[in-house]
C-alpha cells in the first residue's frame, strides 16, 4: 500500500511516538518506508514510487510513505525528514539534495532506531547506512559501446560526441569503455569531440564528425544534450539508418529519435527499478533480515542482490534498454 504525502507531514502529531524509537518492529506491525525524493511532481521519482509499491506488494504488510519537498532545496529535505522522524516510521530511503546537509538529521533518524538508506543522489557515509548507485562506472562505460557493438556485428568506426573535458564522471565512463573495446572486435574508436554540453555545439560536433569520417557507423553520446542534438544532426544530414546514435539519454526526449530511426537505442537507469530495490533493500535491513557492512550481500527481489564495497555502497544493474519496443511505455514518464 501507497500513502503519497504532497504536504508537509505534522511534526508534533506523533513526536511522543518518534521520541520513543518505535522503529522496532513488532511481529505483525506494517513495515512503514518512507520513499524522500527531491522534489514532488517530477516524472523521474513518480516512477520510482511505481517502483516502491511494487515492491511492497511483494513484500507484504509494508506501507509505503511517498514523500518529498515542493522544491528541491537541503533545508525543504530536512523539514520533510524530521516530521518522519517524528512519525517513528521504520525506514527512510532517500535521493539526497546535498550529501553533507543532510547528514545531521539523518544521524538524528538512525539514532531513534530508524535505518537509513540513499539511492539515486547519495548521502555522506556518516549519514546513512548504505547508498544504491543506480549502476557503476563500469557498467556504464560497457553499455555505451556494447549498445553500437550490437548494431554492427561486422565491426565499423565509432566516435564519442562528450560533455566537457573536464566532464569527471564522463571521463570516467570512457575510460571504462576503452578498457572493453578489445571485448568487441572489430570496433574502432576514430574520434572523440566535447559538445560542452551546449545543443548547438554539440549538434555542430555531430556534423563534423559525419563530415570528417563518411564511413562513420556510430556516434556514442553519453550525456542527454550530447545524444539528442547527433541524433537531430543526423537527421539533418539525410544519414539515418547509416550512423546510429546511442549512449545515454532520457525517453521522454529521445523518442523522437527512436521513431525516426536515428537512434536504435540508448540507456539510462529504470527509475521503477531503482524505487523497487530501494525499497528491497530498506525492508532487508529494518527488518533485520541483511546489515550493511563492507562485502554484504543484500537481496533486492527480483533485483537480484547488492554487494556493498568498502564505503557501504553498491551498484543495482546494468543500464536499462530503451528501443522501439518500450519506448511508448517510458516517454511520458521522465
Amino acid at each position: 500500500m501507497i500513502r503519497r504525502t504532497f504536504t508537509k507531514l505534522l511534526a508534533g502529531a506523533t513526536l511522543a511516538t518518534g521520541l520513543m524509537g518505535t522503529s522496532a518492529l513488532a511481529q505483525d506491525d506494517p513495515v512503514r518506508i518512507a520513499l524522500v525524493v527531491k522534489a514532488l511532481g517530477i516524472g523521474f521519482f513518480e516512477a520510482a514510487a511505481k517502483g516502491a509499491e511494487e515492491a511492497a506488494a511483494d513484500l507484504g504488510n509494508t506501507e509505503i510513505i511517498y514523500t518529498g519537498p515542493t522544491d528541491t532545496t537541503a533545508e525543504a529535505q530536512i523539514q520533510v525528514i524530521n516530521s518522519l522522524i517524528a512519525q517513528g516510521v521504520d525506514a527512510i530511503a532517500v535521493s539526497a539534495n546535498d550529501p553533507d546537509a543532510l547528514v545531521p538529521v539523518l544521524k538524528k533518524a538512525m539514532q531513534r532506531g530508524i535505518t537509513v538508506i540513499s539511492w539515486d543522489s547519495g548521502v555522506a557515509p556518516e549519514g546513512r547506512q548504505m547508498h544504491l548507485n543506480p549502476s557503476s562506472n563500469p557498467l556504464i562505460g560497457n553499455m555505451i559501446i556494447k549498445l553500437a557493438a550490437d548494431e554492427l556485428p561486422d565491426g565499423g568506426k565509432v566516435a564519442l560526441l562528450s560533455a566537457t573535458t573536464t566532464s569527471t564522471n564522463q571521463n570516467i565512463w570512457i575510460d571504462e569503455m576503452k578498457k572493453v573495446m578489445g571485448d568487441y572486435p572489430g570496433i574502432e574508436l576514430v574520434a572523440t569531440v566535447y559538445g560542452d554540453d551546449l545543443a548547438d555545439k554539440s549538434y555542430r560536433e555531430a556534423q563534423g564528425l559525419m563530415q570528417k569520417y563518411p564511413d562513420l557507423d556510430a556516434i556514442i553520446a553519453p550525456t542527454s544534450v550530447g545524444i539528442v542534438a547527433a541524433a537531430q544532426a543526423v537527421v539533418d544530414a539525410g544519414k539515418v539508418g547509416q550512423v546510429n546514435v546511442t549512449g545515454l539519454g532520457l525517453p521522454s526526449e529521445m523518442a523522437g529519435a527512436i521513431d525516426s530511426g536515428a537512434s536504435k537505442s540508448f540507456a539510462i537507469w529504470n527509475p521503477i527499478d531503482l524505487g523497487y530495490s530501494a525499497t528491497m533493500i530498506a525492508h532487508a535491513l529494518a527488518s533485520g533480515d541483511a546489515t550493511a557492512e563492507p562485502g554484504a550481500e543484500i537481496p533486492m527481489g527480483r533485483m537480484g542482490s547488492v554487494t556493498l564495497d568498502d564505503d557501504n555502497a553498491g551498484a543495482m544493474a546494468d543500464p536499462f534498454v530503451y528501443d522501439s519496443s518500450n519506448i511508448d511505455d517510458f516517454k511520458s514518464i521522465f
